[in-house]
């Protein structure tokens, strides 16, 4: 039993990725395109039965006395895939392959381990003893996400009506409008008879009335972009104005928005999903971020079909949750002895006139 956990536990960390095939070179690429392509031969079939070897490791057997070729340990489909099914249900060829190699990798310096008695001692008994515990957490873990993942019709069609308003999807217009107008600093005039680096001197930064003036002048060009807006001009018209108001170079960013659900809007946006099409939502300010106007073109209620297989995966999420919450937290811990608990450093402010990314499920006013 020892050595069959130990074995577990060394193989449970192995790396069972594949490697991506390397890119063919261009000119091998342009050569292949003009030759014509040869009728791919058949790889005849091979057929390995259950009892049939598939590893053999020479010179490594139970019995000291055999030598030469007589001396080897030889493992069948059967042994191998009970193992391989054990670590990975399913696992492809190309990592049974992979595992085959670490696997007599490790049954030949585990032989030696235990020849050496290093499984024999205080310390490898611990070990031995939290491998178990791991690998019985890991089978109770999938176990309980299993059961978890057992959810009714019914459940779902409960879950659906109690939380429809969360299923609906709109397509709206967003108008985006810069938190503040751009400022252009003055160029000094030199002096008379100034020096030569007098006249190359930097820029002042604006003053804190100027920012204040910048942020006030696009505050109300979006109740007027809001007003015209309920009015029913062009959204895609207005939001050029919200850029060539604030200064900035460059396109404007599209206003549609489609598929839009209540749970994608950030928390201060979501009552615009209340609106009714056609209307103009008031403005929306965030304090880093400048201001948003939605206007309501349509909305839609997904049907309990579309929405079942999302329902299906948030409630079996939410059950696995529920069923790990009683394994975690509910500790104390010593502090004169682990030391204090670590705490995440504060996020550093964001400097002014910095944007964040825009809202989630929008398009980036940029």
């Amino acid at each position: 039993m020892r050595f069959q956990y130990l074995v577990c536990l060394l193989l449970a960390g192995l790396a069972l990725g594949q490697a991506a095939p390397p890119a063919t070179p261009p000119a091998a690429a342009a050569q292949a395109e003009q030759t014509p392509a040869a009728a791919p031969a058949t790889a005849p079939e091979v057929k390995v039965g259950p009892d049939d070897v598939v590893i053999t490791l020479k010179g490594f057997c139970a019995d000291a006395t055999q030598t030469g070729d007589a001396c080897k340990t030889v493992i069948t489909r059967a042994q191998f895939e009970k193992l391989a099914e054990a670590l990975q249900p399913g696992m492809s060829p190309a990592v049974r392959r992979q595992l085959a190699t670490a696997y007599s990798r490790v049954l030949r310096m585990s032989a030696v381990a235990e020849k050496r008695g290093l499984d024999k001692g205080p310390a490898f008994e611990e070990k031995m003893v939290f491998a178990r515990m791991q690998i019985l957490s890991q089978e109770l873990g999938r176990v309980l996400q299993e059961d978890s993942g057992k959810v009714s019709d019914g459940d779902i069609e409960d879950y659906y009506k109690k939380s429809e308003a969360s299923y609906e999807q709109a397509t709206f217009a967003r108008i985006y409008v810069p938190r503040a107008k751009q400022i252009v600093p003055p160029v000094a005039k030199p002096k008379a008879g100034a020096t030569a680096s007098a006249k190359t001197s930097a820029p002042q930064p604006p003053t804190e009335a100027q920012k204040k003036a910048a942020e006030e002048a696009m505050t109300k060009v979006a109740a007027n972009l809001r007003a015209r807006a309920v009015q029913g001009e062009d959204p895609d018209k207005l939001q050029k104005e919200a850029y060539a108001a604030a200064g900035l170079a460059g396109n404007a960013p599209n206003t549609k928005m489609e598929k839009v659900r209540r749970t994608t809007l950030p928390a201060n946006h979501q009552a615009v999903m209340d609106l009714k099409p056609g209307e103009v939502s008031e403005v929306i300010s965030d304090a880093s971020g400048g201001s948003y106007i939605y206007k309501l073109v349509s909305k839609e209620t997904i049907s309990l079909e579309t929405a079942k297989p999302e329902i299906q995966k948030t409630l079996s999420s939410q059950r696995y949750r529920d069923s790990m919450q009683g394994f975690q937290g509910n500790v104390d811990l010593n502090d004169a002895y682990f030391g204090p608990a670590a705490r995440s450093p504060a996020m550093p402010p964001l400097p002014r006139g910095a944007r964040p990314p825009a809202p989630k499920g929008g398009n980036d006013p940029d």
